[in-house]
């Protein structure tokens, strides 16, 4: 057998590996990402709004109900909490 097929070989392995490293990495960030973002939504917006709403209270000043959170799942499953 040739050496160049083995050196061939296995570069091809390695860039192989290292595309599956990247993309489970990636795949991972953007679930960590969307429970963040989730979190964000659910936890700290309404302590932001009541937060807002004392301020604005205190000013003297009338603000509008704050926006109900929804979410969309646009890959058409829904995720359990």
């Amino acid at each position: 057998m040739n050496p160049y097929w083995i050196v061939v070989a296995f570069s091809t392995c390695v860039q192989f590996f290292i595309f599956l490293r990247w993309l489970h990495r990636r795949t991972r960030d953007d679930e960590i990402r969307r429970a963040f973002i989730r979190d964000m939504a659910i936890n700290h917006l309404p302590h932001l709004y009541h937060a807002l709403r004392q301020i604005a209270g205190r000013m003297g000043l009338e603000l509008k109900e704050p926006p109900p959170v929804q979410f969309l799942e646009l890959n058409g499953q829904e995720r359990r909490r």
